[in-house]
């Protein structure tokens, strides 16, 4: 019985090596190939572990490249904390804070000019940027802001700062490895691995009169912080912005959304050269098409729901039920995608469309204008209050017609003042004033710095809502 039993281990002991051997060989040998079962119903495929080392080597030097370029911002403004027992007016028992929030930036060239979300910086009095390389911290200067793309240009007083390479978005493809790159959570130089799951997502989170959504989704982890940080390749480069997450609970449950780097450059490239972005207009509002609508006319596109009247030249050419399937040989397969196009470009370009009207194809040429309707480079004209708290402009012919106004006075770059206390937010506009028109920067400004009682407002919030307010001066 002794016999048999030692037999029975020297026999097992025997197997357990042979097995050991066999493992050994095949899961730590980089030369082998591990054989993985997909499921019941599919053969077998072979993943040759040189790639997984290859792929593991890529996530390691994109994260050394990025993380040198990502920053971390540290913001502080003042506050009105309203105990809301008044129905009107200044509340006395509220009180101005200090109030402080973080998020993420990206190095765009060594000599301090640095890319993030606006809305990580709006309403900032104070901006610090510490590098990820030296823990070094910088005051920076807000150089200019795109709230309809949520973007912003800072710039420190800095020199031999390490830039991000930038990548051509057009060419990321769904299911490429990415990496996101920020300080979640004030968790500095943090990085999350995942893939692109699309490109084009209009998720209507910018809040702003003629946003650009056409960001790019990836499951990559982004979590509050990472605004403003870089989604890269496995190359380091710059694919996006990371911008907004999709979450019920303000944390990440699944997916991250990151702004474009084409639409970064441009935008970063307009703000260093006039201040402000130079968009183009086409003179339409457009709509995404269904399916039937789609196999019809054996092509995707937008629908031309309304004619602006800000482009002349798209009135005569275009008209109410065409749908715009290209533009300069890119197809368009949504409002999104549409919008992205357009954004490219500035007023005075001449632009390419394909269009169907009646199941005809045309092709047609529209010259873009900006967004008083003409096709000149606009530079931004606007007087500042620093008692009020904002920068005011009159409004453009685009902006008129879009809310169908026939005058009103913007606020923008909204800083401690009247205007916080009053929680006017950015881009609103001022149509009347205790029920005069208001059309003028100067005069309105004047009005609102010394008027005593009580001021009733009718104007347009930034997501083209009308708003009657009231309020008492003190």
């Amino acid at each position: 019985m002794k016999k048999s039993q030692s037999l029975l281990l020297v026999a097992v002991c025997l197997m357990a090596s042979f097995l050991g051997a066999f493992a050994y060989k095949t899961w730590f040998d980089t030369d082998s190939t591990i054989v993985i079962k997909q499921s019941d119903e599919t053969p077998y495929r072979n993943v040759n572990t040189s790639e997984m080392a290859n792929l593991e080597t890529g996530f390691i030097d994109a994260s050394k490249s990025s993380t040198a370029s990502v920053v971390f911002i540290k913001t502080e403004s003042q506050q009105y904390q309203s105990s809301g027992f008044w129905g009107f007016g200044f509340d006395p028992f509220g009180r101005i804070g200090k109030v402080a929030s973080t998020g993420s930036g990206v190095i765009i060239s060594a000599d301090g000019y640095i890319v993030t979300n606006n809305h990580v910086i709006a309403n900032a009095d104070k901006i610090d940027v510490v590098l990820s390389s030296n823990k070094k911290s910088y005051s920076a200067e807000l150089i200019g802001a795109d709230p309809s793309s949520d973007l912003a240009l800072l710039k420190v007083q800095a020199t031999d700062l390490k830039p991000i390479r930038f990548t051509n978005s057009d060419d990321v493809q769904i299911g490429q490895w990415v990496l996101a790159v920020g300080n979640p959570f004030n968790l500095t130089s943090t990085v999350t691995a995942g893939i692109v799951s699309a490109k084009g997502r209009n998720i209507n989170i910018v809040n702003n009169q003629f946003p650009i959504e056409s960001f790019i989704q990836t499951d990559a982890a982004i979590n509050p912080g990472n605004s403003g940080g870089a989604l890269v390749n496995l190359e380091g480069d710059l694919v996006g912005v990371n911008t907004a997450i999709a979450s019920k609970t303000g944390s990440y449950v699944g997916y991250g959304f990151a702004i474009p780097s084409n639409i970064v450059m441009k935008t970063i490239d307009d703000l260093r050269e006039y201040g402000e972005v130079q968009r183009g207009f086409v003179g339409v509002d457009v709509v995404d098409i269904d399916g039937d609508i789609g196999e019809k006319l054996g092509s995707n596109g937008v629908l031309i729901k309304r004619i602006t009247g800000t482009n002349d030249e798209a009135a005569k050419k275009l008209e109410v039920g065409d749908v715009i399937s290209k533009i300069n040989e890119k197809i368009i397969d949504s409002k999104s995608t549409f919008d992205e196009r357009i954004a490219y470009l500035r007023p005075g370009d001449i632009v390419k469309f394909e269009v169907f009207r009646n199941e005809n194809k045309m092709e047609l040429e529209l010259t873009l204008v900006n967004k008083n309707g003409t096709t000149k480079i606009t530079k931004k004209e606007s007087i500042i209050s620093e008692t009020l708290g904002g920068e005011f402009e009159a409004i453009s012919k685009l902006e008129a017609k879009t809310f169908r106004i026939e005058n009103g006075v913007k606020v923008t770059n909204i800083s401690t003042g009247k205007l916080r206390k009053m929680n006017i937010s950015e881009g609103f506009i001022f149509v009347k004033v205790n029920g005069e028109a208001q059309n003028d920067p100067a005069q309105l400004i004047e009005l609102l710095e010394f008027y005593k009682g009580q001021v009733r407002i009718e104007g347009i919030a930034s997501n083209g809502s009308t708003q009657f307010l009231s309020f008492t001066f003190r």
